[in-house]
């Protein structure tokens, strides 16, 4: 799958870099392991829900304040 780099500045103002997978690219059985229960959140526009791939956590990622360009790599699921 592809995994992506990215920076981006936080509501703080300190940089942040990412490693992650769109959450639309995980297997659902990925997926279905990490979720319990039925959690609904509004992302604002330009934030998406991703996997952070150095935290094994879900993260939200803010294109809106990205910073240079995203990088793409190959990533297979641990």
């Amino acid at each position: 799958m592809t995994g992506y780099k990215g920076t981006f500045i936080k509501q703080n103002g300190e940089r942040r870099t990412m490693r992650f997978v769109k959450v639309v690219d995980l297997p659902q059985s990925f997926i279905d392991g990490k979720v319990k229960g039925k959690q609904k959140h509004v992302l604002n526009e330009g934030t998406e829900l991703v996997w952070d791939i150095d935290i094994s956590e879900f993260r939200i990622f803010n294109y809106k304040l990205v910073v240079d360009k995203i990088e793409e790599f190959e990533y297979t699921l641990p």
